[in-house]
């Protein structure tokens, strides 16, 4: 069924259930479908409470329409592909036309009607996570309503008693259509647009595959052992960066739909967590990081002041979480003698390069041939070589005079002269060393001066 056809399918007076209420409207609002992999910019609303829009990274914000005094969305579940990165793709389970699904952002105080239509080949339902709502709202399948049949449209209408961070996704068949990439973030803006101001918002979710390489489809009976560590469904060195203008308030929005936790970690900077899925931190409770723990099934936000200029890391410190396409069954070559078994090897596969005997960085700077659909487990370059990173990492880009609403990549960070560490020639101090696991104590005079 295409755009037209949705639409004019229910023309006229059309009946919606959910949660066992029903309302008439005239028909349904526009499905909108994005299906590219870069972060879209979303306007300032036009009509209706001012907000400055979350950017999604990689993603997009769902579009909206008034009826009356209640803020309408349609949200179609279906299934998707969506790049992961460059040369490889991933058929999953969303929403219009993307995974992790659209962004849905309203204002504190508005009534939100969410029309739900499932092009899933099984039934499903949309828990919306965090946000207080009447029980038949609530989007367990079989306990809040009947889950939504294949081919059929709810209707879930409530309004928003708080502001803060959350997030959608199933409760039916949750394991199967949570690891098939059904997720989605949900923003609801002060009513006071003077309460807890930014000038720039960004927004992901975590989330993790098991994809094989040459596979497009997970396993979606994986608990543990993923290989694919996404933000938005999205792997360095595809993640889009966060672009930044110095001197700009700035707000992280980060949410954990995977089996275990991630120690997000930001370089360059201290923060404050302001927000969580429960609500606002008073700034009496605030405290300062540099990274924060995101527990599963948790929202985190933090916020910092940019006034560093330069290119700053920002990645799950859990090592393994910035790799793509982990082979956890991988055997340790470090100060291996290869040589024998690499002449016996290339009788049989000419070109076969021994890798992994001083370490692994080798994977990051050589071209090997792949298996389709899958790319290296260490990829990425920045100004000066590989980075030798995937999977959950990008990059917080803080620069003078980026304009308002320019999100464009402003390139490589050009450290002024004398800033960035350097070859030293000359003669060097005196090396100390010590072997002992004991504990030594230094002496107050331990100190020389040259």
């Amino acid at each position: 069924m295409n755009r037209r056809q949705l639409l004019t399918a229910g023309a006229g007076l059309a009946m919606a259930s959910a949660a066992q209420a029903q309302t008439r409207f005239r028909d349904l609002p526009e499905a909108a479908s994005y299906d590219s992999p870069n972060t879209q910019v979303p306007p300032r609303p036009s009509n209706g409470p001012d907000y400055n829009p979350v950017v999604t990274l990689n993603g997009w914000s769902l579009p909206w329409r008034m009826n009356g005094n209640v803020k309408e969305f349609h949200l179609v579940a279906e299934p998707v592909e969506r790049i992961m990165a460059n040369g490889m793709m991933a058929r999953l389970w969303g929403y219009n036309g993307q995974s992790t699904g659209p962004t849905i952002e309203a204002v504190e105080g508005e009534r939100v009607r969410i029309y739900v239509t499932n092009r899933l080949p099984e039934h499903t339902s949309v828990h919306w996570h965090g946000l207080i709502l009447p029980s038949g709202m609530d989007g367990v399948g079989g306990l809040s309503h009947p889950a939504i049949p294949p081919g059929k449209t709810f209707v879930y209408e409530f309004d928003l008693t708080k502001s803060g961070t959350f997030m959608y996704h199933p409760h039916a068949d949750e394991m199967v259509q949570m690891a098939m990439g059904m997720m989605g973030l949900f923003i609801v803006h002060p009513r006071d647009p003077a309460f807890m101001p930014v000038d720039r918002d960004f927004a992901f979710l975590l989330a993790a595959y098991d994809i094989d390489p040459g596979t497009y489809i997970p396993r979606v009976a994986e608990m543990t052992d993923f290989n694919m560590w996404t933000w938005n469904s999205r792997i360095f060195p595809d993640i889009d960066p966060l672009v930044v203008n110095k001197g700009d308030r700035v707000r992280v929005r980060c949410g954990n739909l995977t089996m275990t936790n991630h120690p997000i970690h930001m370089h360059g900077y201290d923060f404050e967590v302001t927000c969580t899925d429960g609500g606002w931190v008073p700034e009496s409770a605030r405290w300062p990081e540099v990274s924060i723990d995101i527990p599963v099934g948790a929202m985190r936000a933090y916020e910092f002041d940019a006034v560093h200029e330069g290119d700053w890391a920002i990645h799950c410190h859990k090592s393994h979480h910035t790799m793509n396409a982990m082979g956890h069954d991988l055997p340790t070559f470090i100060g291996a003698d290869k040589r024998k078994l690499t002449g016996m090897i290339r009788r049989e596969t000419q070109g076969y390069m021994p890798m992994g005997t001083a370490g692994m960085a080798d994977m990051g700077e050589m071209y090997m041939e792949l298996p389709d659909n899958t790319i290296p487990m260490m990829t990425g370059w920045g100004p000066y070589g590989p980075l030798e990173m995937g999977g959950m990492f990008s990059v917080v880009k803080v620069r003078e005079g980026i304009a308002p609403g320019d999100y464009s990549d402003p390139g490589w960070y050009e450290n002024p002269p004398g800033t960035e560490a350097w070859e030293w020639t000359g003669e060097l101090p005196e090396e100390a060393r010590n072997t002992s696991p004991e504990t030594i104590i230094s002496p107050r005079d331990h100190v020389r001066r040259g």
